[in-house]
């Protein structure tokens, strides 16, 4: 007991060490892994030589609204990892096509075939986007047999993995009564847990818990910064068993002053949101008051539970409500939206606090953004969620949907200042907009096709909300990474897909076939496949998947994205190449194709953001 005491006054976690079981029985010709809990059988893949064990339990059953609980059992036998989990409840496109349940908290291992126990292979980890609202492990967009494919064809396999997190309002309530029950963050808290799954266990594969890289696009990066950022300096976390209590496995190096570094990744790459959490509030993370009518909002559309709002009764009364009614507040009614939220805890400081402090964990990081973000940003933020025609359009969206009343508080300016100041790092010039008129020559008039729904000033409100949601972090934290001497890596992808239109041009997600290296489109539909065969010059865009795929893995392997088959070279984040900025690699197809650039684009406004990031939009 007094081990346990003086353990915990250090700032350590607790859980149990062992897991639980799934159902079925596992047939003698598949392949075999044996856990903590018990024995799995999965799948072997003849043609990519490969085994899958899919659908394994991270937690106990998760119960609503509860943060998820580590296993505590064990079992006799066999149990079938033979199918990918249904996906965590959700709304939005990346859910059609597959069933959803509260039941979720599962995860995959896809390997080589036949690795031994001793193969001590390093393992890339994937965290899905999809908003924090939808999505899950079994979209095939995120079919890892790829990578783990082109890194055995290299010559340096990997292991991959891929987890679900639960989504929405089930992992993401926020307001005062989900803080004072410690319900905050509960998707950050399952991503952790499965981490921690992935260090006991994955050694059973034949991978090593000493080289995890984490690895995510778009909530899925935000997932991935929340992870390196986690904790903020707490120095460990303690397994609890019937016989001993130990201190987690730490990486020998680990700087436990620096920030929390328990060992459960050694890299981090992030595409399209590393860094400000994806803005959903007014202020960002500053905008509590909206969080908490959001809250209420969800409590007063679940009938059983109305009469809750305002109490300590709300919550106790959601997690045993008809889930048909939550599901109609968040489905009929849209109640929302769900963000993450800080909270003293998972979240211990602000991320503009630990980058000028250096609360993280020193691992190498490899981010990056696409270069028209804001085309899938930019749009509808006008008044009353219309397009952005005018300068009083702009500037509405600027005081009432970018900062609020919370932002100009926190900053001490006045909202008319930091409106104005906005406005004119944002002027309505579309040559300085995006996409910029080399990928899409249109200049936007009344007379453009889709101009009612665009906007007259679809390009300037792009630029600001792309480099909001995206740029100016992923900035901010490569110089971070480089004035504490760490690796770093920064790419903007470039492309303009095949069958994408100009007005979106390189728009956010179109990455993501590239670094799968997924070929034949699997999870597209006929008319989204990212190589079709007819497409003018599409060799270009398949030699660069191989590319951009095999720099991924190299990163995964080998902590740096290059190699033979990477060119040209890909340089380091180094301060000195841009005077106070390092170099982007860019992907691109046209042109001059993939090289270094400066990364000084839209530097005035983008350095504001940074400037004004904490008191502004509270990150």
């Amino acid at each position: 007991m007094l081990r346990l005491s003086l353990l915990t006054a250090v700032g350590c976690s607790i859980s149990p060490a062992f897991s639980a079981p799934v159902t079925g029985d596992a047939s003698s010709a598949a392949p075999t892994v044996t856990v903590k809990n018990g024995t799995y059988s999965g799948i072997h893949s003849e043609s990519y030589d490969q085994d899958f064990f899919l659908g394994m339990p991270y937690s106990q059953k998760a119960v609503r609204f509860t943060q998820a609980e580590s296993l505590n059992s064990t079992w006799e036998g066999a149990r079938e990892a033979t199918a990918y989990p249904l996906h965590c409840v959700g709304y939005g496109g990346d859910e059609v096509g597959y069933e959803l349940s509260e039941d979720c908290l599962y995860l995959n291992v896809v390997r080589p075939a036949g690795l031994s126990e001793t193969a001590d292979l390093p393992v890339a980890v994937w965290i899905h986007g999809g908003g924090l609202v939808m999505g899950g492990s079994a979209d095939k967009r995120y079919n890892m047999s790829f990578m783990v494919e082109n890194s055995v064809k290299q010559g340096t396999p990997m292991i991959g993995v891929s987890l679900n997190y639960r989504v929405s309002a089930f992992g993401f309530l926020s307001g005062k009564e989900v803080l004072d029950a410690g319900l905050s963050n509960i998707g950050f808290h399952d991503q952790r847990l499965a981490l921690r799954w992935v260090n006991e266990n994955i050694a059973s594969f034949g991978g090593s818990p000493e080289k995890v890289t984490i690895f995510g696009e778009s909530s899925g990066a935000e997932s991935v910064h929340a992870q390196v950022f986690a904790f903020n300096g707490k120095s460990c976390h303690v397994i609890v068993d019937d016989i001993s209590i130990q201190v987690y496995t730490y990486r020998a190096n680990a700087d436990l002053t620096s920030g929390r570094d328990d060992g459960l990744f050694r890299g981090a790459m992030a595409q399209s949101g590393f860094g400000q959490s994806i803005f959903r509030f007014p202020g960002g993370l500053n905008g509590t008051v909206k969080r908490q009518e959001t809250f209420d909002n969800l409590v007063k559309n679940v009938t059983s539970c109305a009469s809750t709002v305002g109490t300590a009764d709300a919550i106790p009364c959601l997690r045993t409500a008809p889930f048909e009614e939550i599901n109609h507040a968040l489905n009929v009614s849209s109640v929302g939206p769900w963000a993450p939220q800080f909270d003293g805890d998972f979240f211990a400081d602000h991320p503009f606090n630990q980058l000028n402090n250096g609360k993280f964990p020193k691992i190498p990081i490899l981010i990056g953004e696409n270069t028209d973000e804001g085309s899938a940003f930019g749009s509808g933020r006008g008044p009353n969620g219309g397009p952005i025609n005018t300068d009083a359009d702009f500037e509405w969206s600027i005081r009432n949907g970018l900062l609020g009343s919370q932002a100009a508080e926190a900053s001490g300016k006045s909202i008319d200042v930091l409106t104005s100041e906005l406005m004119a790092l944002y002027p309505n010039i579309q040559s300085l907009g995006i996409p910029s008129l080399a990928s899409w020559p249109e200049v936007i008039n009344s007379t453009t096709e889709g101009v009612e729904k665009m906007g007259l000033q679809y390009r300037r409100g792009n630029a600001l909300y792309g480099d909001v949601m995206m740029h100016y972090a992923r900035r901010r934290a490569n110089i971070a990474w480089a004035k504490a001497g760490l690796p770093s890596w920064s790419f903007r992808f470039d492309v303009t897909t095949p069958g994408s239109p100009g007005s979106v041009s390189a728009t956010h997600f179109q990455e993501v076939a590239y670094v799968f290296h997924n070929l034949g489109g699997d999870g597209y539909t006929e008319d989204q496949k990212p190589f079709p065969a007819d497409a003018p010059g599409i060799a270009a865009n398949r030699d660069l998947a191989l590319t951009i795929s095999s720099a991924w893995v190299n990163f995964v392997t080998g902590l740096d994205p290059n190699g033979d088959n990477v060119k040209p070279a890909w340089p380091r984040y180094d301060l000195a190449a841009g005077g106070g900025v390092g170099e982007n690699m860019v992907f691109a197809v046209e042109g001059q194709g993939s090289h270094a650039e400066i990364d000084d684009y839209r530097a005035e406004a983008i350095n504001w953001m940074i400037e004004n990031s904490l008191t502004v939009f509270g990150s």
